[in-house]
C-alpha cells in the first residue's frame, strides 16, 4: 500500500462502497463510514435495520472501496463478515467505549445484530 492510501486511511472517515446487488447483479454504491483499528480495516453500522450492502457482501464479498476525502482512489477489496462473538464483543466494546459513546448502553444489541466486516484491500491490507 502506498503512503498516500495509508495516510488517507488514518485520517478520513467516510468512503463510498460499490457492491454487487445479490438479486439484480447490478452495482450498488453507497456512502458509509469505515474504521481503522490497529492493523484492521472495518465497516459496520447500527443494529436498527437490515443492510443491503451487508447482504450483498455476504453474497459476493468482492467490492470497491472508494476513497473520496483527502484522496480519491478506487481500490478493489474483499469483505469478511465477522461472526465470532468474542471478536465482535472486543470490537464493539472498543468502539462504543471510545468512538460511539452514546451507544455504550446498547453493547449487547450491537454484538448480536450489527453488520460487521473486516476489509482486505487488494494490496493485502
Amino acid at each position: 500500500m502506498d503512503d498516500a492510501v495509508r495516510t488517507a486511511l488514518s485520517k478520513d472517515t467516510l468512503i463510498d462502497i460499490t457492491t454487487t446487488g445479490r438479486k439484480s447483479g447490478q452495482p450498488r454504491r453507497i456512502e458509509i463510514a469505515f474504521i481503522l483499528e490497529g492493523d484492521g480495516l472495518y465497516i459496520t453500522a447500527t443494529p436498527d435495520r437490515r443492510r443491503n450492502w451487508f447482504a450483498n457482501m455476504r453474497a459476493d464479498p468482492r467490492f470497491t472501496f472508494h476513497l473520496k476525502q483527502s484522496l480519491q482512489r478506487d481500490i478493489p477489496a474483499t469483505a469478511t463478515p465477522i461472526t465470532d462473538v468474542t471478536e465482535r464483543r472486543a470490537f464493539f466494546t472498543s468502539q462504543l467505549g471510545e468512538r460511539w459513546t452514546q451507544f455504550k448502553d446498547d453493547l449487547e444489541d450491537w454484538i448480536a445484530r450489527s453488520p460487521l466486516v473486516r476489509v482486505r484491500l487488494e494490496d493485502g491490507r
